[in-house]
């Protein structure tokens, strides 16, 4: 099974939300249809992201990218609610390196 990883970034918190609810809302959102494997949060150049790493049944590689990219956007349209989001970035495991997933319609 393909294994991918969703980076968001995060900015400020809507009024009267907590941080922990924007971690908790991304994985609720992988979760919800498939197998979360990995979650972090890190700051890179003084932005928060989170990053959170799940798997894909196999299929074929345009179909595994377009659903992990659906995954992805669900988690976070999820977030929005909560922070403020920017930039998001779905990559793929090849081999020993993370390669972009290529944006499709949507994203």
């Amino acid at each position: 099974m393909p294994s991918y990883r969703a980076r968001l970034q995060i900015g400020d918190l809507l009024p009267g939300h907590r941080p922990e609810e924007v971690m908790d809302l991304a994985e609720a959102a992988v979760q919800a249809t498939h197998v979360l494997a990995a979650k972090d949060l890190e700051v890179v150049a003084r932005v928060p992201r989170i990053v959170l790493r799940f798997t894909v049944p196999g299929s074929h590689r345009a179909g595994e990218d377009a659903e992990a990219a659906e995954v992805a956007r669900r988690m976070a349209e999820a977030v929005s609610g909560v922070a403020v989001t920017g930039r998001l970035d779905v990559l793929r495991r090849d081999g020993g390196r993370w390669v972009p997933v290529p944006a499709g319609p949507g994203r």
